[in-house]
């Protein structure tokens, strides 16, 4: 497993939306990210900045349901 590093939002997207996430709706600075399996939903609050910290982007993963390794295979 390798560690997280800091991300673009721009990168964050692109992998959520290849893990089946479709950009739902903004409020201010902060970007929703829904996926729907079956009847679970999946949800993702991203923060649209620059460069997305290790932490923010732990929470990001965990709201969305991916774990590090799924991660690095998105990339």
């Amino acid at each position: 497993m390798g560690r997280l590093k800091p991300q673009s939002f721009r990168d964050v997207k692109r992998r959520l939306e290849s893990a089946g996430f479709i950009e739902a709706s903004q409020k201010g600075s902060h970007v929703k990210f829904v996926r729907r399996i079956g009847n679970v939903v999946d949800t993702a609050i991203v923060p649209r900045k620059h460069e997305i910290p290790v932490g923010t982007l732990r929470s990001i993963l965990s709201q969305a349901h991916i774990d590090a390794d799924e991660w690095e295979r998105l990339g």
